[in-house]
């Protein structure tokens, strides 16, 4: 079931792969084995080629995922998403107004102990919360890794990731590996 043979393209020459077909993503043609483990270099290019050609399925999979961590604990995770956008703004401010903070810390000692006391307090009853946030987010990542380092690659696949690789398109997932370093070289 192919829901798109062909591609789409954004206006920033971002181009998302079509979204491969269950059979060929996990079922029938779907071919898995665990990987050699003592060759990390050949491991980590199959699992970023795995990424490439799969990513649609990939961010469907992570939503609904996600999706789903959320049905079974609505509370949680709204809670949890509104704290941890708390945390990374606080942070972020605090890193920004260093020298304020540190001169209202040494004038109002005090009160930066009792602020500091209430924010763990917090914090400590809404780990729950983080918890259940956090799994929606990072177990999609981990049910996306698991299958890229257990996926085979068809043909299909490696003439797919070559032209990733020489640069004939570009993807989200291309960028996303880009953003964090992970380079692949073409045909090697």
């Amino acid at each position: 079931m192919i829901m798109s043979s062909s591609a789409t393209k954004t206006d920033n020459g971002i181009e998302f792969s079509p979204l491969r077909s269950l059979n060929d993503f996990l079922l029938e043609s779907g071919r898995f084995q665990v990987p050699n483990l003592k060759d990390f270099e050949k491991w980590g290019k199959m699992v970023v080629q795995n990424l490439l050609y799969y990513q649609t399925n990939y961010f469907i999979l992570g939503l609904v995922i996600f999706t789903i961590v959320g049905v079974i604990h609505p509370t949680q995770m709204f809670v949890g998403l509104i704290s941890f956008a708390l945390v990374v703004a606080g942070f972020s401010h605090a890193s920004d107004a260093h020298s304020q903070i540190t001169s209202f810390k040494q004038s109002h000692p005090l009160i930066c102990l009792a602020i500091f006391l209430a924010a763990f307090y917090l914090l400590f009853q809404l780990v729950g919360s983080l918890l259940v946030f956090l799994l929606g987010i990072l177990l999609p990542i981990a049910v996306s890794f698991v299958h890229a380092s257990l996926r085979l690659r068809n043909l299909k696949n490696k003439i797919v990731n070559k032209m990733e690789m020489v640069g004939l398109k570009k993807t989200p997932m291309g960028v996303i590996l880009e953003t964090f370093g992970i380079e692949y070289t073409p045909f090697q």
